[in-house]
């Protein structure tokens, strides 16, 4: 098991009360795989510092999980088949130290 740091981005057409259930609903699934959740922090609306799919600005949130490498990658293709996420980043944070 391993500790991963993971920034989703969520479409800014994505309604503010909409964006914990477009974040949380993959984690089912991440959760009966074996993976636990420690935090998620919802940042907000925040402006881009360049243009993704044409939009300037996103709606951002971070999570902390504990998983197997394969469970994170399932969770992470997840996300990217999600239309309503723009873009996702995952990281190992005692890596980047």
């Amino acid at each position: 098991m391993r500790e991963y740091e993971i920034m989703v981005i969520v479409s800014p057409d994505v309604d503010d009360r909409q964006v914990a259930g477009v974040v949380e609903k993959p984690l089912e699934a991440f959760k009966a795989a074996g993976g636990t959740v420690e935090n998620i922090d919802h940042w907000g609306r925040r402006r881009l510092a360049y243009d993704i799919q044409k939009k300037s600005e996103g709606i951002y949130a971070v999570l902390n999980v504990t998983a197997e490498p394969a469970v994170v990658k399932e969770l992470d293709r997840q996300y990217t088949l999600n239309e309503q996420i723009m873009r996702t980043k995952v990281i190992r944070p005692d890596l980047h130290k």
